[in-house]
């Protein structure tokens, strides 16, 4: 059995994923919220959890700020404790040298998500922003 040259142009190069390829991307915006990454280490042992910031986010992915550098999984969940959004399936796409990095969602955010998010937020964009009380 031979494999194919890499570089060559192949079959199974052209597979893509929905998801990540050929999904329209969201605008970002400017957020500073308090959030919690919580993910397993030493397989299932124990959970960890470590803090961070979401700086800018939207539907489909976010831009963290870590205060430390420490090893991440590529798959964590992400908790926003202020805006009650729990458990929301992140894929670490990038790692940045200035302590920040970029996650997709392996679910989108809802409206309602994104307005309880900028609601809770201490970036002067959203200083006066309220809560629908007939949308809850």
């Amino acid at each position: 059995m031979t494999a194919a040259p890499i570089g060559k142009s192949h079959f199974l190069n052209k597979e893509e994923s929905f998801m990540y390829d050929r999904e329209a991307r969201f605008k970002m915006h400017d957020t500073m919220n308090a959030a919690r990454i919580e993910y397993t280490e030493n397989g299932v042992m124990n959970m960890a959890q470590r803090r961070c910031d979401v700086l800018q986010i939207s539907e489909t992915e976010a831009l963290l700020g870590i205060i430390t550098q420490y090893h991440l999984p590529k798959q964590f969940y992400l908790d926003i404790p202020d805006a009650r959004i729990s458990k929301v399936g992140c894929l670490l796409m990038r790692v940045n040298t200035n302590n920040t990095i970029q996650v997709r969602f392996l679910k989108m955010l809802t409206k309602k998500e994104m307005n309880r998010i900028f609601v809770f937020s201490t970036h002067p964009n959203h200083r006066d922003m309220t809560i629908d009380l007939r949308a809850w």
